[in-house]
């Protein structure tokens, strides 16, 4: 099953993509959209554009793990892109994504420009990282 992963962010959004047998994520890119009608279409054409079969939308949860005013637009957007696509859409919680992926382009030697226009990508390879470990450990149950 293909699984396409969302970083959403105000203003960039990042995508990740399985491979079919979920085992790997891979960067997909970021997009820039400030208007959520548009960001769903855009969305949503980029889940049929890869045969995505289930769609991860991060959710900014606080570190207490509580849900603020970005969490609830999130799962707004989630609702929205999982009615318009007809695609199993699911929230996943994204704490510390974006921190992991600073630190792995900090590793990599990526910086200015390169950084900013990869770092939605990269955090939401960690979203979709953690989702396909959590398939793993349940089918192992």
């Amino acid at each position: 099953m293909i699984i396409l992963a969302v970083d959403l962010g105000k203003a960039r959004t990042g995508f990740a993509v399985s491979d079919p047998g979920g085992q790997f994520a891979f960067p997909r890119g970021v997009i820039t959209e400030y208007v959520t009608e548009r960001l769903v279409e855009k969305i949503c054409r980029e889940a049929e554009t890869v045969g995505a079969e289930r769609i991860v939308v991060g959710l900014p949860r606080n570190m207490d793990g509580s849900c603020g005013e970005r969490a609830k637009e999130c799962t707004l957007i989630a609702e929205q892109v999982g009615q318009k696509s007809g695609i199993e859409t699911v929230l996943w919680d994204e704490r510390c994504t974006t921190v992991a992926a600073y630190t792995a382009l900090d590793a990599a030697g990526t910086y200015g420009k390169k950084r900013k226009n990869t770092v939605d990508a990269v955090a939401a390879v960690f979203i979709l990282e953690s989702y396909l470990s959590y398939l793993k450990n349940q089918a192992s149950k």
